[in-house]
């Protein structure tokens, strides 16, 4: 398949957000993808599909295998395992080779083909850049970061047993262990939940549970009765805004009518503003 490839966009593309799509809007029917595996992604990590977010063939390079490469032998590489390249597609701030030596300068000398430099990307006067993103999520500022996404941010977790209470006294949940994905602000969110091909409105809990055992989790209700439905191993938890921020409660009682308020509050938002 590399054999037929025409032109290929470089890049970690942590996120494969809106700053991420120009440069794909760069490549020809022919075109490709490659990523640049690091260690720091979380927006989009292995356990997350960046192919749902593009048509493009993906092609993974993890750093840890090319980071002992000049500039001039990283492209000597990509050169052969892509024979028909004629152009090459990255960003204003791309930097490759050792130590990141090597900026598009050098590739302009290197690269005989084609070079596409995009330009900074902006929306709102914001420049579009994982970096920015991943501090809205973890300010719990989840339109702000869809916004610079172009997509509702999500993340996917395998369902674990929680402590048990939510059934018993307050309401149902189910438990998520997140790995690798970059988890939001402690605090309630308005979500959606995706069950198998499903989605349903929820709304979820994200933090120390510091009313009742002080250990952190990830929790979801669904708002609609699932009862008989038999979950599986892993869900995908969509992010849409932030309710509230996480608070303690020195009763039970209490807790359990702030979360009867926010369920009544997330529908209402639901049913109003037709998320």
């Amino acid at each position: 398949m590399k054999n037929r490839i025409k032109s290929i966009a470089i890049g970690a593309f942590d996120g494969m957000h809106l700053a991420h799509q120009q440069l794909f809007s760069n490549l020809c029917k022919d075109g490709a993808i490659v990523v640049i595996q690091t260690d720091y992604e979380n927006l989009t990590p292995s356990t997350v599909s960046r192919q749902e977010h593009t048509n493009y063939p993906i092609f993974y390079y993890p750093l840890k295998n090319i980071k002992s490469l000049s500039g001039t032998e990283f492209i000597k590489l990509i050169l052969e395992e892509f024979p028909s390249l004629e152009k090459i597609v990255v960003g204003y701030d791309f930097h490759f080779g050792h130590n990141a030596q090597s900026n598009t300068t050098h590739l302009k000398k290197i690269f005989k083909g084609e070079l596409k430099v995009v330009d900074e990307y902006k929306i709102d006067n914001i420049s579009v850049h994982s970096r920015i993103i991943r501090g809205y999520l973890r300010d719990g500022k989840i339109k702000d970061a869809n916004k610079l996404l172009g997509y509702n941010y999500y993340i996917y977790g395998n369902i674990i047993k929680g402590q048990g209470l939510g059934k018993k006294q307050f309401v149902p949940t189910i438990n998520i262990n997140i790995e690798k994905s970059l988890i939001p602000q402690e605090g309630i969110y308005i979500t959606k939940t995706k069950i198998f091909n499903t989605i349903y409105k929820s709304i979820s809990f994200i933090g120390h549970r510091v009313t009742t055992d002080g250990k952190f989790a990830v929790e979801t209700h669904i708002l609609e009765d699932i009862s008989n439905l038999e979950l599986p191993s892993k869900i995908e938890v969509i992010f849409i805004d932030k309710l509230r921020d996480n608070k303690k409660y020195d009763r039970y009682e209490d807790l359990k009518k702030q979360i009867l308020k926010d369920i009544d509050e997330v529908k209402s938002l639901y049913f109003k503003l037709n998320y």
